[in-house]
């Protein structure tokens, strides 16, 4: 399953429009509060799709049935772009494991370059339901090669991934990569790739754009 919330009558419209906005994204506090309310509009979606138990529990009046999920998804993040869609969804699912994945382009010349996964910290994921966040799906490299390294922690029973922009190259990359019930949370599915694999019109470098230039 694929939802593309921009097909949607949304608030994530305006969240989106600012991430966008040239002049908005200035303010990389707006920008970081931003990705991080879009988090929680797709968390608050996601948690419809999760099987539910019902137990009763008491008020100072009395007892009453409630439903709670039956288990809290486990939050992967590469980082460090997709850290405050990570807390979106934390703020969300308060009760769930976390899981920190580093993923970055490694560039031979200005169009070629090379994914490499460094660092890799995660719970046990076997059994479970996965939530993978990365606020730009490009090529869909970064997200396969940081599956790949996280299931060495064990497969998970269900993957979610959530992207705030993807390109068509990349999204068809890990429909093709991940298992058939992975269902894709994305804000919105952009023209293409340009000739250096940035999604167009995308809006820049999400990583930069939270947390500052890198050298």
């Amino acid at each position: 399953m694929t939802t593309e919330f921009i097909k949607t009558n949304s608030i994530l419209h305006s969240f989106l429009t600012e991430l966008r906005d040239i002049e908005i994204q200035n303010d990389s506090m707006r920008f970081r509060r931003n990705i991080e309310r879009i988090g929680e509009i797709m968390a608050y979606e996601l948690s419809k799709t999760l099987d539910y138990k019902e137990e009763n529990i008491s008020t100072p009046l009395g007892t009453k049935s409630v439903f709670s999920p039956v288990n809290q998804p486990v939050i992967a993040t590469i980082l460090r772009a997709g850290l405050p869609l990570h807390q979106g969804v934390l703020n969300y699912f308060d009760k769930a494991e976390s899981c920190f994945i580093s993923a970055f382009r490694k560039h031979a010349n200005e169009t070629e370059f090379e994914v490499e996964i460094e660092y890799l910290s995660s719970p046990s994921l076997e059994g479970k339901t996965l939530v993978l966040c990365d606020p730009m799906l490009a090529t869909g490299a970064s997200m396969i090669l940081a599956y790949k390294a996280a299931i060495k922690n064990g497969v998970p029973k269900k993957v979610h991934i959530l992207s705030v922009v993807a390109s068509p190259e990349g999204l068809a990359a890990t429909q093709n990569f991940f298992p058939e019930n992975t269902d894709f949370w994305i804000g919105e599915i952009d023209s293409h790739l340009n000739d250096k694999s940035y999604i167009v019109p995308g809006l820049g470098d999400a990583g930069d754009l939270t947390y500052g230039p890198k050298l």
